[in-house]
């Protein structure tokens, strides 16, 4: 139950920053670089991701985990200002300098002079950097510097600007693959596999709208010499007719482009890209050749999704490494609240906290009323546990795939007090993009007539196994979207008595309803 409380508080962790958005960011950047750069920064208290633009980044070619990662903005003077926590004596000074906005290279993005350079540092850097002591200059500490330089009118010399500099816990970055290349902080993806070959297709059909514009064009040769040194071009465009002397020939130049032979020539290239980047007709859905034999299409096919699963089980081994150093980190922090969650629910996760909800509930209820009794000078009489529980669902109904849930009865107790003892572990599972539908729908249908023949089949445990294992296996839906049908015929909870005339009334039933407590009125 406290796994599925913490799903809940990562759940809305996840709609306040558009995690989603961010995840489809990501696929983007390493399906281009087959690398991408994150960034976890907290704004106001909550944690936000985000995909660094390799344009904007000035790190190690070789090793970036163990060196220092620049990232190169650009600042309105507004943002600047906006910013408290930077020297805001040295931002009035550093706005009077702004301009354009520049790539690494140097080449401008803009006309538009308002913009300000500034780089932020972050990495493992000395302790004299913040301390300015000599005797720190062997003692590193992680480290955040914002920094900005303007040139003077001596060349060569600049002016410094430091808007902010100080510690900070972890590193805010780190860097993604999907297939890791030792020795590269930027691994091969499409941009560098694909570069050459699409540069050649498009040069190549480059060609062939040139060729085709040169053939509209009816171009005349001649031997006389009056029409020496005229463009002939021009009168071509502005549609001069050409005059000729007598017995001097005027005949059609042959501008006949050969089509074919350019085409050839950027399907080679095309072939090339098919090739490095594993992808026969088969996995791109085009018919293959005829004559081909049915096994070898599936067997390229195969070859080609093996590589794709490898990139897959990557991205879900990065969201499980970021899930550990940076999001769950977070949300322990962020549980120091008392506060009341609302968590919308699929109908057989509402089963599940219901039923570890309402046996504790019934039990609370029933205690109530003896005590009532009791104190009002009544007989206390055994309670009807079955009408208080039909009461309790009763009321949990009136909330449809909605439940409110708090850490406890008592005020004072914190979300964090519930999970102190909870072990974090986090498994991510990768929806499979590329998986069989087709298959997946035969063996749910099968597996429904084994039921449908033989309902009670999964009344066996080991059969219960084989059957979730299948569904786990085959994809497409979860066993614990599906209520699990016990032998054993349901029991009322353990802490209630049994209604023997025997048993004296009075005492309390059970012990009450625990740490944590389900709001039942909203």
């Amino acid at each position: 139950m406290l796994a599925f409380l913490a799903s809940i508080h990562l759940n809305n962790w996840m709609k306040k920053t558009a995690f989603g958005i961010f995840l489809n960011d990501w696929g983007l950047t390493l399906a281009g670089y087959g690398s991408a750069v994150l960034k976890f920064v907290e704004k106001e208290g909550e944690l936000y991701p985000e995909v660094i633009p390799w344009q904007r980044l000035i790190v190690d070619s070789f090793d970036f985990e163990n060196n220092p990662k620049i990232e190169k903005l650009y600042f309105t003077p507004a943002q600047l200002r906006k910013n408290k926590s930077y020297n805001q004596e040295l931002v009035e000074s550093l706005i009077k300098t702004k301009g354009t906005r520049k790539r690494m290279s140097g080449q401008s993005l803009d006309n538009k002079s308002d913009y300000i350079e500034v780089y932020e540092v972050h990495g493992e850097l000395p302790l004299s950097y913040l301390t300015e002591k000599y005797e720190d200059d062997d003692t590193y500490q992680q480290q955040m510097h914002v920094i900005s330089f303007v040139s003077t009118r001596n060349r060569g010399k600049y002016d410094d600007y430091t808007l902010y500099s100080g510690r900070e816990k972890q590193d805010p970055y780190m860097v993604t693959h999907l297939i890791k290349e030792e020795g590269q902080t930027l691994s091969n993806g499409a941009v560098k596999y694909l570069f050459e070959s699409q540069w050649m297709v498009n040069h190549t059909a480059k060609l062939i709208k040139d060729q085709l514009e040169l053939a509209s064009k009816i171009v005349f040769q001649t031997s006389d010499g009056n029409f020496l040194g005229k463009n002939v071009l021009t009168n071509i465009e502005n549609g001069d007719i050409l005059t000729y002397q007598i017995n001097q020939p005027l005949t059609q130049l042959n501008n006949k482009p050969d089509i074919v032979a350019m085409q050839s020539y950027g399907k080679q290239w095309q072939d090339i890209a098919r090739e490095v980047t594993s992808t026969p007709e088969a996995i791109r859905g085009e018919t293959m050749p005829s004559g081909t034999p049915y096994s070898l299409g599936a067997y390229l096919g195969n070859q080609a999704g093996s590589l794709f699963e490898q990139m897959t089980e990557s991205k879900g081994l990065a969201i499980e490494e970021m899930m550990r150093k940076f999001i769950i980190p977070h949300l322990q922090k962020k549980m120091d609240t008392v506060e009341e969650i609302a968590a919308t629910l699929e109908s057989y996760q509402i089963d599940q906290i219901d039923k570890a909800f309402i046996p504790r509930e019934v039990v609370r209820v029933a205690n109530e009323q003896i005590k009532n009794d009791i104190l009002n000078g009544k007989m206390a009489q055994v309670p009807d546990m079955m009408a208080i529980e039909s009461q309790i669902q009763g009321k949990l109904n009136e909330f449809g795939n909605q439940r409110f849930i708090r850490p406890s009865e008592i005020k004072e107790k914190k979300w964090k007090d519930i999970f102190k003892d909870l072990i974090w572990e986090v498994e991510v599972e990768v929806t499979a993009e590329q998986q069989d539908k087709q298959t997946i729908l035969q063996t749910l249908s099968t597996v429904m007539q084994t039921i449908v023949a033989n309902p009670t089949v999964l009344n066996d445990p080991n059969m219960r196994l084989i059957f979730n294992r299948v569904l786990e296996i085959a994809g497409g839906i979860s066993p614990l979207e599906l209520t699990q049908v016990s032998s054993v015929p349901a029991q009322p909870p353990q802490e209630v008595i049994s209604k023997q005339p025997a048993q004296s009334v009075g005492q309390p039933i059970g012990s009450g309803a625990g740490e944590m407590n389900l709001q039942t009125v909203k």
